[in-house]
């Protein structure tokens, strides 16, 4: 491999731009290639953004000196490129969820396992410094015995229903959708940081607008284009807005999870407490600077991210001072700093301390046992 890293990314919505912005913040790594469905929209993409080769996915296959691929398409691509990827003895850098089916999933994590090359899923979330914080704390004691968590994750993208996507449509997302696409990243955290498996759920959906109008004509994820009524066709809709979970843990505890795509003015907003015997932490995504530390026998406090204050693993994610706010766009790069060290040293780390195509199975494990207890209004065993 070269001293600078080759990438190549995958598809240019809303997600593949965060990838390349990631990336350029980034020392021995160039984005090479950029691909699209057609060689007309690469051309297209990679004059806007700035890269300088433009390919169809199996041409750009075909380039050795191409290192490493991010694949940053609708979720019914990812199986069958990650797998092409592999098979072409490139690493691989996924969104989630990793595939649509179980089967699939497992199907790739065998695949990278036998070719030991780098793995990873866009399971960016954990890496804002202050889940990383709680994470430690707990792991040296601070937050004693886990008794329950609380989580939600809301945004208002798809308030309206004139509000569309691709994500709304089955066939290209999958059967689950608010759970798929955000609760996935809060349950993620979740077992992150608490060290603990979810060992059961119990779901009840709700889908608040039966019918949305769908766009006659292309407009990309949290896009604010105005149409006319004309350019609308009205379309069911099968999968959740709105999703409340209850959960089971392997130490015995409960929790609980609301996602929402149908909140008005919850733009993005992950928000964790988990209580312990020691403490209760509170991390919000729109406040990510902050943890929110509570007690029983003193004053509550709030942790500020700051290098000099945290532990060191926490450190380790920030790359500015305190009182220099760090956000979303900075947690793709500290994970990809961590994915591109393995990538670096040629192979998948024994113990990678990054999300893997198996982190990316265990999510879409949990999420297919969640639609299924939806279906059958019953509890169901991970």
């Amino acid at each position: 491999m070269s001293q600078t890293i080759k990438a190549a990314i995958v598809g240019t919505g809303f997600i593949g731009p965060a990838h390349l912005e990631a990336l350029r913040r980034l020392p021995n790594v160039e984005v090479v290639a950029l691909c699209e469905v057609t060689q007309e929209l690469a051309n297209e993409k990679a004059k806007v953004l700035g890269i300088a080769r433009a390919y169809t996915f199996d041409e750009m296959l075909k380039h050795n000196d191409i290192d490493v691929v991010h694949i940053c398409t609708p979720n019914f691509l990812h199986f069958a490129q990650a797998k092409a990827v592999l098979e072409s003895e490139k690493h691989v850098i996924c969104e989630k969820p990793l595939a649509v089916k179980i089967e699939e999933a497992e199907e790739l994590v065998k695949i990278a396992s036998a070719t030991g090359l780098v793995n990873a899923v866009h399971f960016n979330l954990r890496y804002y410094p202050m889940v990383r914080q709680m994470k430690t704390m707990r792991e040296k004691g601070d937050l004693g015995k886990v008794y329950s968590v609380m989580g939600s994750y809301l945004q208002d993208w798809l308030f309206f229903q004139t509000d569309y996507n691709w994500r709304l449509e089955p066939d290209k997302s999958g059967d689950s959708r608010a759970i798929a696409d955000i609760g996935s990243h809060l349950l993620d955290i979740t077992e992150y940081v608490t060290g603990l498996k979810i060992t059961e759920v119990m779901a009840d959906f709700s889908t608040v607008h039966k019918t949305r109008l769908k766009p006659l004509k292309a407009i990309e994820t949290y896009s604010d284009t105005k149409l006319q009524a004309s350019d609308y066709a009205e379309v069911p809709i099968n999968t959740e807005d709105h999703a409340t979970v209850l959960l089971r843990f392997d130490n015995g505890s409960k929790g609980s999870i609301t996602v929402s795509q149908v909140s008005a003015g919850r733009k993005n907003r992950l928000n964790i407490e988990i209580a312990g015997s020691k403490s209760n932490f509170e991390f919000n995504s729109e406040r990510p600077n902050e943890l929110w530390i509570g007690k029983r026998e003193k004053a509550n406090e709030v942790l500020m991210k700051d290098p000099g204050l945290t532990y060191p693993e926490a450190s380790a994610l920030i790359s500015f001072p305190g009182g220099h706010n760090e956000g979303f766009p900075d947690t793709s790069k500290q994970m990809f700093k961590e994915v591109y060290a393995a990538i670096a040293s040629g192979k998948q780390p024994e113990n990678p301390s990054f999300p893997t195509f198996a982190s990316g199975l265990r999510e879409l494990i949990i999420s297919e046992r969640i639609v299924e207890s939806n279906k059958k209004q019953a509890w169901v065993k991970i």
